[in-house]
């Protein structure tokens, strides 16, 4: 072959290489782009648009089985592509209770599973302290410490993440004013009945409501440094309707009076001026805060947001009475709750101009945003309803009784009878933990290991996980 005809040759495949590589470039995006939008093979060789699931559990490591099919390959925590439509989703692991749930994957997009807790079937109660004479139990959002109340001004405060319990005594007689004590008796009296309870995020104080003889009392204790705890009400002369803690680590509150809505500045002991007025409901979430008010008008009520720092009010929706509201954040989408009789309107996107609204068989009486504002669960008595804001869709079901409670950040829990009665945050996966259960108490894991609840007397827990 002469030189011109070989150049011409090579000139030739490096063009038909070129295209060639062009063209499988072009199909792989077309591909990428098909498969990011939902589009698969199913197992007949068809395309069909499907979702994508991530599904993880603790422990680790538990059999998928998915509409009854299993495989060696699926674990958790892993990623599977599903058509789009209803599927089972079960989760199984040797020695632990199984997880079931049924859901809805849609096409194109992801559905995400994280809270199944599959619990060790064989667990032996273990009693780790005498509580005879307390009187109320409250634990941290980290689950990691508890603070242990009783008739008297000496309370204790416990580390439960630990293999000892070791409590540590706290003297808070010069906090609340419904105590007494008596000459040359080693601790004093407290008289007053304790109505609420809130923790700062960082673990290290608790707001509390009291009614004392005084009337109503809040006290913020700092539990790490007891001489920096201030009672409110006296420090300031209010009788506040309403607090909350607006930060972390509480150095600042919200707090309502009169219908005033006003901030507190804990480290230099001053209350700010009114921030909103004819307020009757608020939340706070993320440096905004949303509110049920009077307008100025005399008659309609509405609903708006501002940020703590710019006072300027933004209107979301004009109502004929107050309703109740919250505030939460799931992944990037702020979003705020109205709640009006049994009427409940999603609001979110930019400005909250974004509105679905879901009608309820009854009229809940309590709302409450979950830890990490994946759901929101509205409740009258036993009767529960679920946002989830992952499907968008609400689930009304129904506790053994009304008292029910927080096990972990996607656990509900009630004690109905002694047994221990546990669901998911949607009323999935009903199981029964342990019996004869304290119902006056709390009841919490703890840093995935240990299961505490109060039991004749003694705070008792059992081992989650095998050593």
């Amino acid at each position: 072959m002469d030189r011109d005809k070989l150049e011409k040759y090579r000139s030739i495949k490096l063009i038909v290489s070129e295209a060639i590589m062009v063209l499988t470039v072009i199909i792989t995006v077309i591909i990428l782009v098909f498969v990011v939008s939902g589009y698969w093979l199913n197992s007949n060789f068809e395309v069909e648009r499907q979702g994508l699931l991530q599904i993880s559990s603790f422990p680790t490591g538990a059999s998928v089985e998915i509409d009854g099919e299993s495989s060696w390959l699926q674990r958790t925590n892993t990623s599977k592509v599903l058509p789009s439509g209803e599927h089972t989703v079960t989760l199984s692991k040797d020695g632990y209770d199984t997880w079931s749930k049924t859901i809805n994957i849609s096409e194109g997009l992801l559905y995400r599973i994280h809270y199944p807790r599959l619990f060790l079937k064989e667990r032996t109660p273990e009693g780790v302290l005498d509580v005879a004479g307390v009187t109320m139990a409250t634990i941290s959002p980290d689950y990691n410490t508890i603070l242990l109340a009783n008739a008297t001004t000496e309370w204790q405060v416990i580390n439960l993440d630990s293999e000892t319990i070791s409590p540590q005594k706290i003297d808070i007689s010069s906090l609340f004013s419904g105590t007494s004590i008596v000459e040359g008796a080693e601790v004093g009296v407290f008289g007053g009945k304790i109505i609420s309870v809130e923790w700062s995020l960082d673990n290290t104080h608790i707001l509390f409501k009291t009614d004392t003889e005084n009337g109503v009392e809040w006290v913020l204790l700092n539990i790490d440094n007891l001489k920096n705890s201030i009672n409110l009400s006296k420090e300031f002369g209010i009788n506040f309707e309403s607090v909350e803690i607006l930060d972390n680590s509480a150095n600042n509150l919200l707090v309502l009076q009169n219908g005033n809505l006003q901030k507190i500045d804990i480290p230099s002991k001053s209350i700010s001026s009114i921030i909103a007025n004819n307020v009757n409901y608020f939340d706070y979430f993320n440096n905004e805060i949303a509110f049920s008010a009077l307008d100025d008008n005399g008659f309609d009520y509405y609903v708006g947001f501002m940020k703590l720092n710019d006072k300027k009010i933004t209107k979301v929706k004009t109502l004929t009475k107050p309703a109740k509201v919250a505030m939460g954040k799931f992944y990037d989408d702020k979003y705020i709750v109205l709640l009006l009789d049994n009427l409940v309107s999603l609001y979110r996107g930019e400005g909250y101009l974004d509105v679905t609204d879901f009608e309820l068989s009854f009229i809940p009486e309590r709302l409450l945003v979950g830890h990490h504002g994946e759901f929101v669960t509205m409740s009258t008595g036993a009767e529960i309803a679920t946002l989830e804001m992952e499907s968008g869709k609400i689930i009304e079901w129904s506790t053994e009784n009304e008292n029910y409670n927080w096990l972990d950040d996607d656990m509900i829990y009630v004690v109905s009878d002694g047994k221990l009665i546990v669901y998911d945050f949607d009323g999935y996966n009903r199981r029964t933990l342990a019996k004869n259960v304290s119902s006056y108490f709390p009841v919490t894991i703890t840093n995935n290991k240990w299961l505490y609840y109060f039991s004749d007397n003694k705070l008792t827990r059992e081992l989650l996980i095998p050593r």
